[in-house]
């Protein structure tokens, strides 16, 4: 088998070889049955990780077009011949998940710049490992039963007391947990939207959201994102034209440009979606990085027409997936409802384990000592593309991320050869869009920025 594999492209491997397998069936063995290399052998002759083949057989048998014989190896399917001419077009829903698999099946030495968590060598074990000891040792519940559908009593009153120095008032009824906040979009989305409904989100913004409204049918409007918060003049413009029945804001050190909503912007956005009867989401997963609150939707809004959501993920452990949704009253039952249909509840022992380090004070402490490490990052990623002459969108105040470009205009494809020569792994800038258009703007993760392929690969492209 001939395949065409770029090691350098921004093309996955494992989409490569899907495609490339796709089309040798539709070529020599629509007929079916006919045995396909093994793994080790494909890997052997391309010169690519086991891991891309397996991803790339992984995703033909879901399509219908390969069968896996254990024991035996993969064979074209019989019914191989009807859906081989249905072609691998890429939709926007791929864009997103072949972006994101890009930065999950990348080497683990590979330095992951663009990635949007915080180095493992950051994460604080003691405090969480204690943690995790004293809710295994003290309650069986934690361990084997499912938590309650709107998340504990006690997590959810204390959640309450951390949203009030934002000048967030929500009744501790007023609070769901969830899963992280990719499953609290998920349910938003499920319980506010049908298809063929228009949605605001910022641009550039969080490309997951874009991925999951795709799913959903959702048409989706991109209103750009400037230093202060969304563009309102662009913001009427649009409400001129569009009638949306939602608008997705990251108001604090948003995902990627690392920009703060401000009061005045913030107060024109309610008085829109006021005037012309939308809803909001208020994504503020990165609130526990900042030294000094600034102004939330939620706060100014009472949480009247606006849902607010964070997470202990960014912060704690990605692997935890503790987060919550303070939402509008009327709303609550029905967010409840829905997150029992689709996943009963979220992690009992997560949530315990959250509970504790909240109680004893650790993930105060921890938290403030992130800001403290990020701040000094940010300071000295925001000297390093200056002194390369890379422009910054906008100076952060705190935060994971810059949204920077090299000095010099560099072809997608070319940009990311320079990265893999560094062994660094990129979040590819028209991702960040939800037309996906072409930028020269990359998201930039300062945690990770020191390391000195980060500076070899700044100076580099510069």
């Amino acid at each position: 088998m001939k395949l065409e594999v770029n090691r350098h492209a921004t093309t996955p491997i494992a989409q490569q070889l899907e495609v490339g397998i796709r089309a040798w069936i539709a070529a020599h063995g629509a007929g079916g049955g006919r045995r396909l290399p093994s793994i080790r052998r494909l890997a052997a002759t391309h010169h690519i990780s086991r891991n891309a083949v397996i991803e790339a057989y992984e995703r033909l048998v879901a399509s219908g077009l390969v069968r896996s014989r254990p024991g035996s190896g993969f064979y074209v399917a019989d019914s191989a011949a009807a859906l081989v001419s249905q072609p691998a077009a890429t939709s926007g829903l791929e864009e997103v998940t072949n972006g994101l698999w890009g930065l999950f099946s990348a080497n683990e030495h590979a330095l992951k710049l663009g990635c949007g968590w915080l180095p493992s060598d950051w994460r604080e074990g003691d405090d969480l490992t204690h943690a995790i000891r004293q809710v295994a040792r003290k309650s069986r519940s934690g361990i084997f039963e499912y938590s309650t559908p709107q998340g504990p009593q006690d997590l959810r009153g204390l959640i309450q007391e951390r949203l009030r120095p934002l000048a967030i008032t929500a009744d501790a009824q007023q609070i769901v947990m969830t899963g992280g906040g990719s499953h609290s979009l998920d349910l938003l989305v499920r319980m506010l939207l049908e298809p063929g409904d228009v949605v605001f989100v910022e641009s550039p913004g969080y490309y997951n959201l874009f991925g999951l409204l795709h799913l959903q049918r959702i048409r989706v409007i991109g209103v750009p994102r400037l230093a202060d918060g969304p563009d309102i003049e662009r913001l009427e413009v649009l409400l001129a034209e569009h009638r949306p029945k939602l608008f997705y804001i990251n108001s604090v050190f948003h995902n990627p440009t690392g920009s703060t909503l401000t009061p005045a912007v913030a107060h024109r956005v309610l008085q829109l979606a006021e005037q012309h009867d939308f809803q909001i989401i208020e994504d503020d997963i990165y609130a526990d990085f900042q030294h000094t609150p600034t102004t939330r939707l939620a706060a100014l809004d009472g949480l009247s027409r606006v849902f607010y959501l964070g997470s202990f993920s960014k912060s704690l452990s990605s692997s935890l997936r503790v987060g919550f949704v303070a939402a509008p009253v009327a709303w609550v039952q029905r967010l409840v409802d829905i997150k029992m249909l689709t996943s009963i509840s979220a992690s009992r022992f997560a949530e315990q384990v959250v509970t504790t380090l909240l109680q004893n004070g650790s993930y105060r402490k921890l938290t403030e000592r992130l800001r403290i490490k990020l701040a000094n990052q940010m300071a000295m990623a925001l000297t390093m593309l200056k002194n390369a002459g890379w422009e910054v969108y906008t100076q952060p105040a705190g935060g994971m991320f810059v949204w920077a470009k090299p000095p010099v205009a560099i072809a997608p494809e070319t940009l990311s050869e320079l990265a893999n020569r560094w062994k660094i792994t990129l979040s590819p800038g028209h991702l960040f869009f939800a037309d996906h258009q072409p930028t020269p703007w990359l998201r930039l993760n300062v945690a990770y920025i020191q390391d000195p392929r980060a500076k070899g690969f700044i100076e580099a492209a510069s």
